[in-house]
Order: C-alpha cells, then sequence, then structure tokens
C-alpha cells in the first residue's frame, strides 16, 4: 500500500485525491490546506507535519506556483516521491536545482501537465510516431479563457505568487505539447502583453518558435481576453494534418474534444473536408492516466513516461525566452 499526503485541498487537491481514492493499493492517509477544509481524512496543522509523517510515502503538492519548488525540494529530502502541480518553479535555474536534489533524493518525481494524457493527445502522438504522415512540419496552439474582475483578488493575478500570467497558467500546456510532438525549439520571439487586464502578469502572449536544424516551427497564442474558453492545436505533417478542437474537462467550457485527421492527396486540393476523419473524446481519463503512471513508477522504481523533470526543464527554458520579452517592471 502507498500512502499519500496532499498539500494544498483546493480543486486541484480534490481532483487528486478523488483519483486516487478509485486505484488499488495506494490511499490518501493526510491532507493539509490552510483554509478550513471538509474531510473526513486526517488534517495535518501544517505542510511539515505532511513532509515528517514517517507513514507517508507520496506528496502530492498541489499548492500556489511559488510554493511548489520549496515543497518539492523539502519532500525530496525527506525520502517522500513527489508529484507536483504546473509550474514546476518559476525559472529553469530552479529546476535545475530541484534536479539536483531529486538526483541525490533517488525518489521518482513527476509533474502535472496532463494534457499529455487525454486520448485525443495520446492517439496523436502515436500518429507522429509511427511517421504514416512523414515529418512535423509546423504547429499552431490557440489556449484562451475569459475571466472577470474577481481575477484581481487571486493569488494568480500576482506575479510574485504566480510567476506570470496566462502563459504559466494555461499556455504552459501548449508548450509542453509542442515539445511532447515536435522535440525542441532553440529561435523564440515573443510578445508578452497586458493591455487590458493592467496587472504585473501578462493576459496575451504571442510566441513563434523554430527549430532551425529542422526549420519545423510552431505559434502559440495563450490569452485571458478570448472572452470564451478555447483549445485549439494543429499539428500539420508532410502528408497530412492532425487537428484537435475542443477540450474535455470536468467543467465543459472548451467543448466537445473531437480530433480531425486527413491525409493529403497527390492532387490539388491536398485534402477536402471529405477526407477528414473526425473523433470525438467523450471522457476525460487524463487524470486516471496520470496516476497510474506515477505510481507505477513508483512500485517499478523507474522514471516516470512524461512529466519528468527532464520535461520540465526542456519547457522551463522556453518559458524564460518567452519571458525576457515581457516589459521590465
Amino acid at each position: 500500500m502507498i500512502n499519500v499526503g496532499i498539500i494544498g485541498y483546493g480543486k486541484m487537491g480534490k481532483i487528486r485525491h478523488q483519483v486516487i481514492s478509485a486505484m488499488e493499493n495506494v490511499q490518501v492517509v493526510s491532507v493539509y490546506d490552510p483554509l478550513s477544509i471538509d474531510t473526513e481524512i486526517n488534517k495535518a496543522h501544517n505542510s511539515d507535519q505532511i513532509i515528517e509523517n514517517q507513514e507517508i510515502d507520496a506528496i502530492y503538492i498541489c499548492t500556489p506556483n511559488y510554493l511548489n519548488k520549496p515543497l518539492t525540494i523539502q519532500s525530496l529530502q525527506a525520502g517522500k516521491h513527489v508529484f507536483c502541480e504546473k509550474p514546476p518553479a518559476f525559472t529553469a535555474k530552479d529546476v535545475e536545482e530541484i534536479r539536483t536534489v531529486e538526483k541525490e533524493s533517488g525518489k521518482v518525481l513527476m509533474y502535472g501537465f496532463n494534457h499529455r494524457h487525454h486520448g485525443s493527445i495520446k492517439q496523436m502522438k502515436k500518429l507522429v510516431d509511427e511517421k504514416t504522415f512523414g515529418k512535423v512540419l509546423w504547429m499552431r496552439g490557440r489556449y484562451g479563457k475569459s475571466v472577470d474582475k474577481t481575477y484581481y483578488n487571486n493569488w494568480r493575478a500576482k506575479r510574485k505568487f504566480a510567476g506570470g500570467g496566462i502563459l504559466i497558467d494555461q499556455g504552459i500546456h501548449m508548450l509542453d505539447l509542442f515539445l511532447f510532438f515536435g522535440g525542441d525549439f532553440d529561435k523564440i520571439y515573443a510578445s508578452v502583453s497586458n493591455l487590458y487586464w493592467k496587472l504585473n502578469v501578462e493576459d496575451n502572449v504571442f510566441a513563434t518558435l523554430e527549430n532551425t536544424k529542422t526549420g519545423m516551427a510552431a505559434a502559440l497564442h495563450s490569452t485571458m481576453t478570448q472572452w470564451r474558453h478555447l483549445f485549439s492545436l494543429e499539428v500539420f505533417l508532410e502528408n497530412g494534418y492532425l487537428v484537435l478542437n475542443g477540450l474535455k474537462t470536468s467543467s465543459n467550457t472548451y467543448g466537445n474534444e473531437i480530433l480531425t485527421i486527413a491525409k493529403n492527396r497527390s492532387v490539388a486540393p491536398a485534402a477536402t473536408w471529405e477526407d477528414e476523419e473526425n473523433i470525438t473524446y467523450h471522457m476525460d481519463e487524463s487524470w486516471k492516466s496520470e496516476a497510474d503512471d506515477f505510481f507505477s513508477a513508483i512500485q517499478s522504481n523507474r522514471n516516470v513516461l512524461m512529466g519528468n523533470s527532464s520535461d520540465a526543464l526542456k519547457l522551463m527554458k522556453i518559458i524564460d525566452k518567452i519571458y525576457s520579452f515581457r516589459k521590465k517592471g
């Protein structure tokens, strides 16, 4: 039996707890949140009581962003396996420090980039890896949501707690998918702005990324002035394309998760609407898939397959480059 402690029992902590409760040989034995929480599980008085609890084998960190790095390091040093929500930290340098502690601890460390675990994304990855459609030429991702004035009172609206705005909150997932399908990027340009909400965190990012060795490029728009929730990812390859519109979530605000697949023809037009195959994903099994990988890694004493610290470092290097374009202050 793997005993789990959860630090941070808001929306994400409760989701993680619900998933774990349906698993065999894994159980949540203690949770901590600074706010009053309603749960029958043992409630710790502070995070140290979770980390120092000798009965706990693994810790889920579901806290505001600024706590992710210190709690991850403290937990690893205490000999715990760690699952931490994104972002892993504020900078790539932070992640390098975490990786040093991870290596010394010998424990499993995984980050919550759960989009990789959606059924549609798994199918896209399978097709990309099989190279049936040839190599990836370019990708385009749009990820947006609407917020209201209550956002001003949220910790996400303050850079010292969040590390940034919509990019590190939501766009980070799209960048992670670019890396998942495309490998890496070494040339980056970005426009980082806060034209509408006038906060010290960005409300829009337009970024272009290029792998100068292969010529593959990707374009990202991450926004909180979309005025509606939107998820759209396009992967165009030599012999076809994969387009994912919508994302199945608990709120159902992103619409139906529909993957469109089409193979090019040799004569113009290269592809028509009739050539497309549409697959609708009605269930979100990403949370379970993610937990399965984490606990399997613990039981098998192996690295996690997706969302490991190497993935996190590569991603945060790109985040650093994009944020180098934001205005000072």
